[in-house]
């Protein structure tokens, strides 16, 4: 929830800001602004509650801390050049796959009632999945919208 309220609400004061200072609507910077801090905001929690991002990886998966890391790491950097107008495109499109690979750390994160911040099991629980996986999608359609097309 705390992501989608970030995207917002930065969307909102990025599009006053862009009407205020370029004299119309740039909705897709804002768009990009937007996404752009709502990856700083969500890579802060892969350095923060590395031990609960840790649970929520697969099992299957080894270096389960370097994989917070590098996927930590991968948000500043997508956060960049959702920015940068030459690496635009690209960095959308690589992001939504990010968006979809990272899913199932979500769903194992509600399956197993993980808290991400604690890594204890008294997380929100499935019912969870029933906002989270829209979610997903939702930031992925944001991305193309503000980004791709």
């Amino acid at each position: 929830m705390k992501p989608l309220i970030v995207l917002v609400g930065t969307f909102v004061v990025s599009t006053l800001i862009l009407k205020v200072f370029k004299r119309n609507l740039h909705l897709q910077l804002a768009g990009r602004i937007a996404m752009s801090c709502m990856l700083v905001f969500t890579a802060i929690g892969h350095f923060a509650f590395m031990q609960g991002m840790e649970a929520m990886v697969p099992s299957f998966i080894p270096f389960k801390k370097a994989v917070v890391l590098i996927t930590g790491i991968m948000e500043v950097l997508f956060a960049i050049g959702i920015l940068l107008p030459q690496y635009q495109k690209q960095t959308a499109c690589l992001l939504i796959a990010f968006f979809i690979l990272i899913l199932p750390a979500n769903i194992k994160a509600a399956l197993e009632e993980i808290n991400y911040q604690t890594g204890e099991m008294n997380g929100p629980g499935i019912h969870y999945l029933w906002f989270r996986v829209p979610l997903q999608f939702f930031f992925m359609l944001w991305v193309y919208f503000a980004s791709i097309r």
